[in-house]
């Protein structure tokens, strides 16, 4: 670890280079903690320049965190809709309701109470407690662990849960005491930049002088992070079953991946025979469903790989409130809250 000498001219250096170069952002405006906390949702998995127009329009839409608290569901995943994780939005909605309702409006300020909000772990924690509240807390993500791993030649696998608290020792030591907000922000924004994952340029960053993996020739060394298991391969038909009421979409269920999402029926079954086998299982109807020969689709999560061959069918209405579906319109369909999986199906399937 540094001597005091040196952590005090780190903090000063990047602090300093801050203050002239920090990203123009609509969240950090100010320092509200509802506005910290949906943007540091939004960020998780997604990248900043797709967040920019969805925080402002969903600021637009709920400009307060009781206005969130109070919204009916489907407009939130609605105005959701195309950042995926949804369960980003049903978590963030919820603390909204508790902070709303259980702490009658008021935020709890440290880190320890905020983990305690739906969703909140302790880096989104960290970042409201110190930039909402001065809280000298880290604020440890992707960006964190890859530039103290590099300050410092962090050897720990960071993809190992018990590396986090190897970091956190650290940067509570380096930490500046009087503006963890702003450094904490400094982190993010020369993770970004000078120090990102790809093409890094450590020779002119305003830390280099700090920067132990650059002085060592290491770089991209570091962080140490073992690779990730493939995503498993999920087969599914997706039905395209059109009616003159229009197309029949099946809401899923209110837990588990894409929960309430609209979407086309998705079965599991050997050959298309089966196929429709399935489905008239499920609602009861016969169908005759044609391959129409479109590519297949694929869509990963983080640890599977659905992969969707199109069917289609065309039938008369029928009643569909047993599958837990409606037949929308062709025109309406935009005014579903439908997953980026289920864009991609319309896209193919409408083409």
């Amino acid at each position: 670890m540094w001597n005091k000498d040196k952590i005090q001219a780190f903090r000063q250096t990047l602090l300093s280079w801050y203050d002239q170069n920090k990203r123009d952002l609509p969240w950090r405006k100010d320092h509200d903690p509802y506005h910290v906390m949906v943007s540091e949702i939004m960020l998780q998995q997604t990248q900043v320049n797709t967040v920019i127009p969805y925080y402002q329009r969903f600021m637009a839409q709920f400009p307060t965190v009781q206005d969130l608290a109070d919204a009916p569901e489907d407009q939130v995943l609605k105005a959701w809709e195309g950042l995926g994780y949804y369960s980003r939005a049903r978590n963030l909605q919820k603390a909204a309701n508790q902070i709303a309702y259980d702490h009658a409006g008021v935020w709890p300020e440290t880190a320890s109470e905020l983990t305690k909000l739906a969703g909140i772990g302790p880096y989104t924690a960290g970042a409201i407690s110190s930039i909402a509240f001065n809280q000298v807390e880290p604020a440890i993500d992707g960006n964190a662990f890859r530039v103290f791993a590099r300050l410092f030649c962090i050897e720990e696998d960071i993809a190992q849960p018990q590396t986090r608290k190897v970091f956190d020792d650290v940067i509570r030591q380096v930490i500046d005491p009087k503006r963890p907000g702003d450094f904490n922000q400094a982190i993010m924004d020369l993770g970004s930049s000078y120090m990102s994952a790809k093409d890094p340029d450590p020779e002119h960053s305003p830390v280099a002088d700090f920067d132990e993996s650059f002085k060592t020739g290491r770089v991209l060394e570091f962080p140490v992070k073992t690779k990730k298991k493939p995503p498993v391969v999920v087969p599914y038909y997706a039905l395209v079953v059109q009616s003159p009421a229009g197309y029949l979409f099946i809401q899923r269920p209110k837990t588990g991946m894409l929960a309430n999402l609209w979407m086309f029926p998705l079965v599991e079954a050997s050959d298309v025979e089966a196929a429709g086998q399935a489905f008239e299982q499920l609602s009861g109807q016969t169908l005759i469903f044609t391959d129409p020969q479109k590519p297949l689709v694929k869509h990963t999560f983080t640890h599977r790989q659905w992969q969707m061959t199109l069917l289609v069918a065309e039938c008369q209405p029928f009643d569909v409130t047993q599958l837990n579906g409606q037949w929308v319109p062709r025109t309406k369909i935009n005014d579903l809250a439908i997953p980026t999986v289920q864009k991609k199906l319309l896209k193919e399937a409408l083409a």
